[in-house]
C-alpha cells in the first residue's frame, strides 16, 4: 500500500495577481495570485512529500503580460512552482506552432518527458503527419509508485480567432488515442496508477473516463467548472476541475494497493489572497509586471498578433462600473454564464457604439476576470480581450443573424458535449431574444428583436440587412466576428475607417488599433450600469448532475 497526493491547478489564463470574486459565491475577499498559489503548493508539499503538481492548461493567455511577452511572463513565474505534469490548453497555442514548441516542445524540460512541466499530448500532430508535437504519455516514480500519465490537449484549437493561429498543427477531437496508451501503461510499463491530464473539459473528460476503465484519475480543464467534490465515474475514476484564474487549487490524496485506488480524499481550496504569499514568487511577479505598470520601468509594447502599440500602463484607470463585471455565473443564477454575463454585455455594447452599427458581436468565451464595482483598469480589459483582434463592421441579413444565434445556442447546449463548439452563447448588443435550450436544434431561438441605433426595438426580418461589428483579423479579411457578410470596413481610432497598411495588421502595422482601445473610448463616455438581460430563458437551465453547481450544463439540454 502507498499514498500519493496530487495537487491540481489549471486555467490560470495569464492571471499573475489576485482578483475579486463578484459571483454569487464571493466572500468579498480577493482570490488567486500566483504568489499565494505557490505558497499553498509549498505547504502541501511540506506535509506530503510524495506528491505531484499538475497544471491542466490555458496558462499563457489571458492577460496583457502574457500577450505582449508571448507567454514568457507566465512561464517565468510558473516555472517556480515546480509543475510535474502539464496538458496544454487550446489558448496555449495562441502564439503559433514555433513559439509553442520553443516553450513546451521536447528538450525544454528535464523530467521523464523532457518537456517543460512534463507536457504530454496524445492528440496533437504536426500537420499532414502522424508525428506528435509532444510525447503522448510519461511514467514517473513517486514514493515507490509508478505513475503513468496520458495527456490530451484541447481538441478545438483556437476557434475564437480561426485555424490560421494553429497553422501547421492538427488536433483530433474524440480521444481515440487514449485506450492504446492506457493499455501500454498498464501492460507494458507496469504502472500502479493511470492519470489522464486533459483539456477536453469536464463534461467530455467524464465521458472519456466512463469508456476507459483503466484510468484512475482525471485532471480536467477548459470549462472552468469547480468540482467541490470530485466526480466519481461508474468506472471508479476520480475527476477534478478547478475553476479559473488561479483562484482554486485541488488536493487529491489517494491510497493505491495492488494497482488500484483503494481510498481517496478530495478537497477544493480557494486561494485566499489574504494569506501569506511565497515571497520569492511575489518578487518575481513584481519584476515581470513592472514594465507594464506606471513607474520608471514602464515601456511601450508591440502586440505580437496585430502590431498595435501598448503605450500606457495597464494599471491606468480607463472607466468606472456600478455593477460587478464577470461571466462566470452558475446555471441557477440570474446571469448564468452559459447564456450571458455583465462583462460580455458591456464589451459588446462598446463594440456596437464605437462602430455605429445595429449589432455589436462578441464571441462567447470562458476566460476573463472579475471587476468589482468601482474603477475599471486597462489590465481588466486585456483579461477580457487578450486576442489581438481589430474591430470591423459589415452587413448581414436577418437570416444570417438568426442562424448565428442558433449555431451559438447549439454549440453550447447540444446534448452531446462532443458537438460543443467552444465558448458559451455569443454576446449580441442591440439584439434581444427568447431562448429555449430544450428545443430542437434550429428552433431554440425565438422572438428576436433588433434595435437600430437609439430607435425602438423591432422584430428581426430575415430578408432585411443589418450592420454588424465585431472581431476582425487580416488572415480572414472577409469575416467579422467569424461571420461572412458584406463589404468589410476595418476601424481605426474613434471608429473611423482604417485604410492602407494598418488594415493589414501584423507586427509593426501602422494604424492598427486593438479592440481594447475601442472599449476604452466607450468607457470614457459611459459609466457601466445595470441593464436588463438580453436573453430571456423560456425554461430554466437543466438541473445539476452532481453535488456542485454547474456553469455550463454538463450534459447540455435534452
Amino acid at each position: 500500500m502507498a499514498e500519493l497526493t496530487i495537487v491540481h491547478i489549471g486555467d490560470l489564463h495569464g492571471h499573475l495577481v489576485p482578483r475579486p470574486n463578484v459571483r454569487g459565491d464571493g466572500t468579498g475577499r480577493a482570490e488567486g495570485g500566483l504568489a499565494h498559489l505557490a505558497a499553498m503548493v509549498a505547504q502541501i508539499r511540506a506535509e506530503r512529500p510524495a506528491s505531484l503538481l499538475a497544471n491542466t492548461g490555458d496558462t499563457i493567455q489571458g492577460s496583457a503580460e502574457a500577450l505582449f511577452t508571448r507567454g514568457q511572463a507566465l512561464v517565468d513565474v510558473v516555472d517556480r512552482l515546480g509543475v510535474d505534469l502539464f496538458a496544454p490548453g487550446n489558448w496555449d497555442y495562441l502564439y503559433g506552432k514555433e513559439r509553442f514548441l520553443e516553450l513546451f516542445g521536447p528538450g525544454t524540460g528535464s523530467g521523464p518527458s523532457r518537456t517543460r512541466w512534463g507536457a504530454v499530448a496524445a492528440n496533437v500532430y504536426h500537420a499532414g503527419t502522424r508525428d506528435l508535437l509532444l510525447p503522448p504519455y510519461l511514467v514517473t516514480e513517486v514514493a515507490g509508485l509508478r505513475v503513468g500519465v496520458v495527456g490530451l490537449s484541447s481538441e478545438r484549437a483556437v476557434n475564437a480567432l480561426g485555424p490560421w493561429v494553429t497553422e501547421g498543427i492538427e488536433f483530433t477531437d474524440d480521444g481515440h488515442e487514449v485506450p492504446a496508451h492506457v493499455r501500454t501503461l498498464r501492460e507494458e510499463e507496469g504502472v500502479d496508477l493511470v492519470v489522464l491530464v486533459s483539456e477536453f473539459g469536464l463534461a467530455k473528460n467524464v465521458l472519456i473516463a466512463e469508456v476507459n476503465p483503466g484510468i484512475d484519475v482525471v485532471l480536467s480543464s477548459d470549462m472552468h467548472e469547480e468540482t467541490r467534490d470530485c466526480v466519481v465515474t461508474s468506472t471508479g475514476a476520480l475527476v477534478s476541475e478547478v475553476g479559473q484564474d488561479g483562484t482554486r487549487l485541488a488536493r487529491l490524496d489517494v491510497t493505491v494497493e495492488g494497482g488500484r485506488v483503494t481510498g481517496h480524499r478530495y478537497r477544493l481550496h480557494t486561494v485566499d489572497a489574504g494569506t501569506a504569499p511565497d515571497r520569492g514568487v511575489a518578487r518575481l511577479v513584481d519584476e515581470v509586471r513592472a514594465p507594464f505598470l506606471a513607474g520608471p520601468a514602464f515601456r511601450p509594447h508591440v502586440n505580437p498578433l496585430n502590431g498595435a502599440v501598448l503605450d500606457r500602463p495597464i494599471d491606468d484607470v480607463v472607466g468606472r462600473t456600478e455593477v460587478g463585471l464577470h461571466r462566470s455565473g452558475f446555471c441557477g443564477e440570474g446571469y448564468p454564464a452559459a447564456v450571458e454575463g455583465t462583462s460580455h454585455d458591456v464589451l459588446s455594447a462598446a463594440i456596437r457604439e464605437v462602430a455605429g452599427t445595429d449589432v455589436g458581436h462578441l464571441r462567447g468565451f470562458r476566460y476573463g476576470t472579475h471587476v468589482a464595482p468601482g474603477p475599471v483598469r486597462l489590465e481588466d480589459l486585456y483579461h477580457y480581450l487578450p486576442v489581438g483582434a481589430q474591430l470591423a463592421r459589415t452587413t448581414v441579413t436577418g437570416e444570417q443573424l438568426r442562424r448565428s444565434l442558433e449555431d451559438s445556442a447549439d454549440g453550447t447546449f447540444n446534448p452531446d458535449p462532443f458537438r460543443w463548439t467552444g465558448g458559451w452563447v455569443h454576446a449580441y448588443a442591440g439584439v434581444r431574444y427568447a431562448l429555449d435550450v430544450f428545443a430542437d436544434k434550429g428552433s431554440r431561438v425565438s422572438a428576436v428583436q433588433v434595435r437600430r441605433g437609439d430607435g425602438d426595438w423591432s422584430d428581426l426580418e430575415p430578408g432585411a440587412t443589418y450592420t454588424l461589428a465585431g472581431y476582425w483579423y487580416p488572415r480572414v479579411p472577409d469575416k467579422v466576428g467569424g461571420i461572412d457578410g458584406g463589404e468589410v470596413t476595418v476601424l481605426g481610432r474613434a471608429g473611423a475607417a482604417l485604410d492602407g497598411p494598418g488594415a493589414a495588421g501584423g507586427p509593426g502595422a501602422a494604424g492598427a488599433v486593438d479592440v481594447t482601445e475601442h472599449v476604452v473610448d466607450h468607457l470614457a463616455r459611459h459609466v457601466v450600469r445595470a441593464e436588463e438581460p438580453r436573453v430571456r430563458l423560456v425554461r430554466p437551465l437543466p438541473d445539476r448532475l452532481w453535488s456542485f453547481p454547474e456553469i455550463q450544463p454538463l450534459r447540455g439540454a435534452r
